[in-house]
């Protein structure tokens, strides 16, 4: 940690300074991988909604622009990157610090189960002085953050399994062949593919929000710890995590 005095804070009022310390919580891979997986997801959606309904054609003969070949391309190798970034999100898993562990991913202490209520009346500014402070992942961002990863291996299931069916009998047909049938027919998990995108279609501007309101309102400099690594928290108040 490193400790140091910066400018006033607006929300103490009259001037009076207060002693901020630095904590490092991202290593780099974390921050990558995060920037990463975020261009992909976007590009996923994009892509998505326009094989499952084309929004736009080009003029002429189809075989002329091979428009839909080139957005599925995108499409695969967006989600091949996408998988990649959580291999090696599954290994911080293990190897990170205390914010990056698997611990960091769920309610571990039952104490936090006790806090999720608090947190969640301070995002409707309701009691926001009661909440408890977290420098890593609050009890709510755990369980939506451990609920997104979920979406995206059901995704990726699901995608792999609709790729596989261009070529039975190839890899993907063969490695992810059971999904279809485990989900009550192809059909089934191509709706379940489509819908759940419209769950990163909720979440990505909710959590843009989130972040940007905690900075502005809290100074707690969520955005630039995913960028530096870094974070610049109050010296007086005391974290749970800590």
């Amino acid at each position: 940690m490193e400790a140091g005095t910066l400018a006033p804070s607006e929300s103490l009022g009259r001037g009076v300074p207060v002693e901020y310390k630095r904590v490092y919580l991202w290593h780099w891979p974390i921050r990558a991988m995060h920037w990463i997986a975020a261009l992909c997801i976007v590009s996923l959606v994009v892509t998505g909604f326009y094989i499952g309904k084309p929004y736009f054609m080009t003029g002429g003969e189809p075989s002329d622009h091979f428009l839909m070949g080139r957005v599925r391309f995108v499409h695969f190798v967006s989600a091949g990157l996408l998988v990649a970034t959580a291999i090696v999100r599954s290994y911080w898993l293990f190897v990170g610090n205390k914010y990056e562990r698997w611990r960091a991913l769920f309610p571990y202490h039952r104490e936090d189960w006790s806090n999720l209520w608090l947190v969640l009346k301070k995002y409707f500014f309701v009691q926001p002085w009661k909440a408890p402070h977290y420098m890593g992942h609050n009890p709510l961002q755990q369980l939506a953050y451990t609920s997104i990863y979920g979406i995206a291996l059901l995704q990726v299931l699901t995608g792999f399994h609709m790729y596989g069916l261009a070529e039975p009998g190839g890899f993907f047909a063969v490695a992810f062949g059971w999904v279809g049938p485990l989900l009550g027919g192809t059909q089934i998990a191509r709706f379940l593919h489509h819908v759940l995108t419209w769950v990163w279609v909720i979440f990505l501007p909710i959590h843009f929000y989130l972040t940007i309101r905690a900075d502005v309102l809290h100074h707690e400099s969520r955005v630039t710890s995913i960028v530096s690594g870094g974070r610049y928290v109050r010296a007086d108040i005391e974290f749970v995590d800590d």
